[in-house]
């Protein structure tokens, strides 16, 4: 079951850039930095109520954030929501036509279990589905 929306995840071209921009927005530091060598891509948090904003910088010149900045500029990158059982979840949804980008949840940024779903699938929206790693 979808529990939240769990965060926003916003593209950058400038993580050290965009970490001033929204701790001046926000009026706090980001709680956690972190790099995710799978994806080759540098995570900047912040709480928000009681969702949060992930910033995404590319970690290296052939991630899919520098892809992806290149293609459509910074920006909304995707949308994550929180679920109680991942594997449960991406197995309903397969079974209702949406295609996963993994068939097996990978282990994503701030300790949790992800898996995202085509944006053709998703009224050209990335959606990302997490869980919390216990």
């Amino acid at each position: 079951m979808i529990l939240r929306i769990e965060h926003l995840g916003i593209a950058v071209k400038d993580g050290n850039a965009a970490l001033q921009l929204f701790e001046s927005l926000l009026g706090r530091p980001a709680y956690k930095t972190e790099a995710v060598d799978s994806e080759k891509v540098i995570t900047h948090f912040y709480q928000v109520g009681e969702s949060k904003v992930e910033l995404l910088a590319a970690g290296s010149p052939d991630s899919t954030i520098a892809k992806f900045i290149e293609k459509r500029g910074e920006g909304i990158h995707h949308v994550a929501f929180e679920v109680d059982d991942i594997r449960n979840e991406m197995l309903r949804l397969k079974e209702g036509g949406f295609q996963l980008l993994s068939d097996e949840p990978q282990k994503g940024a701030d300790n949790k279990l992800i898996c995202f779903l085509h944006p053709r699938y998703t009224g050209g929206v990335l959606v990302e589905l997490c869980q919390q790693i216990k």
